[in-house]
């Protein structure tokens, strides 16, 4: 079973980049995020017809997240629990059904926190906290688990280009990378690091200062697997190229294979 997270950016302005990808890839799950689409103007019918499964959880102009899924999937939720005056869209989980096993996926997308410090940095850490009492829930399944998204979290030094360019940003503060590595305790495998090591390993480039051509980039997209989906890992890759295309989003699909 390959899943594949994708921050896209814009669903309508790249559905046509995605379902070139998704033709060439044929994952079968997406996690995708920033679909910046209210539920109903996403074009589900283009990936319908690719015998995609398409849950949502959209917000007009905003974030928006989303599962895609080729296989069986049920039991979808919409929301990050903790907050019930929080209306941002930025998390759905659902249980794919795989031929093995049943895997529970979430596609997330973290808040990005800047200006740090402010409200919006501690809108950030909060979201990070109450992430945390979710996946502590979804390790007592003791099953499969899968957070795949845009973690807006640049977890070490090795994971940017230039490193001393962003140690004033909300995405690589000592705070940010604390909340990170406290899921990570919690019992969670970073996927890639599980299989890759060493810098040079991104999956977003701005879209200013010729980033992509100069490879300034970070690697801010990221699976975490509970210790049943660690178990069935076989690969991780990014696939960097797709920033080179026409209308590429600013990220491109990480990837991950697990044995169910």
């Amino acid at each position: 079973m390959r899943i594949a997270t994708f921050n896209i950016n814009g669903i309508k302005a790249r559905h046509q980049a995605l379902c070139d990808w998704l033709d060439e890839a044929g994952p079968e799950v997406v996690l995708l995020q920033e679909l910046k689409s209210q539920d109903e103007a996403v074009p589900r019918e283009l990936f319908e017809e690719r015998g995609y499964r398409v849950e949502t959880h959209g917000q007009k102009s905003f974030n928006g997240v989303a599962i895609l899924s080729r296989l069986p999937l049920e039991d979808v939720t919409r929301g990050l629990p903790g907050d019930e005056s929080d209306d941002q869209a930025r998390w759905i989980e659902g249980t794919v059904i795989g031929e093995t096993a049943a895997v529970r996926v979430v596609s997330l997308y973290l808040p990005n926190g800047n200006p740090a410090p402010g409200p919006k940095y501690d809108y950030k850490l909060a979201w990070m906290e109450r992430m945390k009492a979710r996946a502590a829930e979804l390790l007592t399944l003791e099953e499969p688990v899968v957070l795949g998204g845009d973690y807006n979290v640049i977890p070490q030094d090795e994971d940017a280009a230039k490193p001393e360019a962003w140690k004033d940003d909300a995405l690589a503060l000592p705070e940010t990378r604390a909340a990170f590595r406290r899921l990570l305790h919690l019992g969670y495998t970073e996927a890639f690091r599980a299989r890759v090591q060493g810098g040079g390993h991104y999956s977003f480039w701005d879209y200013q200062g010729n980033a992509w051509g100069r490879n300034n980039g970070i690697r801010i997209d990221h699976h975490l697997l509970s210790p049943e989906a660690a178990d069935r890992l076989t690969g991780a890759g990014i696939e960097a190229a797709l920033r080179g295309r026409e209308k590429p989003s600013d990220h491109v699909p990480v990837w991950i294979d697990l044995d169910a």
